[in-house]
């Protein structure tokens, strides 16, 4: 351990004062609301539907089934609508998003703390984005709701997904009159904050300001082993744990982007994973593929680049990468050190999709467009590093160290105002 320490690699220990601080009131109210399925355009899903604690506050699937599913986990399908498509990324896991150093969210960085817009965010929702969000992660939690494949669902069904095609924007308002409107939602808002006198001044920033208070507090993870050993407790780790410690910050120079306070640089990177599913594809883009921050920046520099992830938890959200193309870690780290090669070796069978029959078909088929499989490979930003079978699984051994022991605080609620089912 030695070497690290006179390297000064450690990064400073994570602590509450990184995170902002909420009254017991906003929390419970951000509890309620991320558990409720009022905010779906069929009230059928919730936040939690997709971000459930018994799942790492992920899904456990690589590409999810958002509305219109059935189910928990692993094991949600169809129900007898059938949906149009697989969500196109891994659903990400939420540990420590309330951090106050956070300045980009989403897989691709389409949410930034930039004044683009003259809104404090440049965001997808761009000059039309409302203002007053206490921070990113509240601004971020608004537009599942308008995602037809998330939260929404489709043109026809419902007023939301019908908004949501006239303008990015105007669902919001539907959904905080239904909040609004149920008397116990209403009443908590006006006792919960004190520029909410009446149950009708609520709109969708301050249901958004709840719920970011919910889930920085519920989430925030900075108790795991790995936190007590950098903040001085130098026996709390075993020989082959501190050794994958080593490598982290040394040889296998994961610390290069997962570095700081959040394990995470923030930036973007290429490292070639195995693509599949529907892709996030743009309107003009005849191609299942997922092409990363370019979306964002429409730079070709930024092809198939995503951001990279915090590490708290890790060991709790699998499977891995930006579409969930590796189910363990040896998987993941094993690509991040030598892309090409494991690519080559990767196969479908490592990808646990819900059998979808009309989808199935599809859900490769861009492995068969040889051109664009060329163009992935050849976007990649590390370089192949060597390690034995030993230091990798030291490296494993290293990442449990990162789990945190207090998972949850105040859990899921029995009931909600709306009087609709929990997941």
């Amino acid at each position: 351990m030695s070497g690290i320490a006179e390297a000064n690699k450690l990064p400073q220990a994570l602590t509450d004062d990184d995170f902002p601080t909420f009254t017991p009131d906003q929390i419970q109210l951000g509890q309620l609301l991320f558990y409720d399925k009022i905010l779906s355009g069929n009230r059928n899903i919730s936040c939690g539907t997709c971000h459930h604690p018994k799942h790492g506050t992920s899904d456990g699937l690589p590409l999810g089934i958002g509305e219109g599913g059935v189910g928990l986990g692993p094991k949600r399908t169809v129900g007898s609508d059938l949906i149009k498509k697989r969500i196109p990324r891994n659903s990400t896991a939420l540990w420590n998003l309330g951090s106050k150093d956070i300045n980009v969210l989403f897989h691709d960085g389409r949410l930034s703390k930039k004044d683009t817009y003259e809104n404090i965010f440049d965001s997808p929702a761009e000059e039309w984005l409302p203002v007053g969000f206490d921070s990113i992660l509240a601004a971020q939690a608004i537009f599942p709701l308008v995602s037809q494949f998330e939260m929404a669902g489709n043109p026809g069904e419902n007023d939301v997904a019908g908004a949501a095609h006239d303008r990015i924007d105007a669902p919001w308002p539907i959904i905080a009159k239904r909040v609004r409107n149920i008397n116990d939602y209403g009443s908590k808002f006006v006792s919960s904050y004190e520029h909410i006198s009446h149950y009708t001044q609520v709109n969708i920033v301050d249901i958004a300001n709840a719920l970011a208070a919910f889930i920085s507090t519920e989430w925030k993870s900075n108790d795991s082993r790995y936190d007590k050993f950098i903040s001085g407790n130098k026996m709390i780790l075993t020989n082959s744990e501190k050794s994958g410690m080593n490598l982290f910050f040394g040889k296998a120079k994961c610390n290069d982007c997962h570095n700081g306070k959040l394990l995470s640089d923030q930036k973007f990177y290429s490292i070639s994973l195995p693509s599949f599913g529907p892709g996030r594809t743009r309107i003009f883009d005849p191609l299942p593929r997922d092409t990363g921050h370019m979306a964002e920046t429409d730079d070709l520099s930024d092809a198939y680049r995503f951001r990279t992830p915090m590490l708290r938890n890790i060991k709790l959200s699998a499977p891995y990468g930006h579409n969930g193309a590796y189910p363990d870690l040896k998987g993941i780290i094993q690509h991040h050190l030598n892309p090409l090669k494991e690519k080559g070796l990767w196969k479908q069978e490592y990808v646990s999709l819900p059998s979808i029959q009309h989808l199935n078909m599809n859900d490769f088929i861009i492995q068969e467009d040889v051109r664009e499989m060329i163009r992935q490979s050849s976007f990649i930003d590390i370089e192949p590093i060597k390690l034995s079978d030993s230091e990798i699984n030291d490296l494993v051994l290293f990442m449990g160290t990162l789990t945190g022991d207090t998972i949850e605080r105040i859990g899921i609620p029995k009931s909600v105002p709306s009087g609709l089912s929990i997941d």
